[in-house]
């Protein structure tokens, strides 16, 4: 399995930035939704490409064709 990785910056100002490294998918959203709810409201969010990878059992279970 891949490793992850969270880093987050705290600004002077309070705001916290966070990222995240070596997930792909919808996964980044489930692994730091809870984080995200303890540490106050998301502002924004800026997608790397890792977001737009589709993992090898994805791709498949989309292509399926009827029988």
């Amino acid at each position: 399995m891949p490793e992850s990785t969270l880093r987050f910056r705290i600004r002077p100002d309070g705001r916290v930035e966070e990222q995240v490294e070596g997930v792909e998918g919808d996964a980044c959203l489930q692994l730091t939704e809870r984080l995200e709810s303890v540490l106050g409201t998301v502002e924004r969010r800026q997608p790397t490409s890792d977001a737009y990878v589709t993992t090898q059992t994805q791709s498949q279970s989309q292509f399926v064709e009827p029988s």
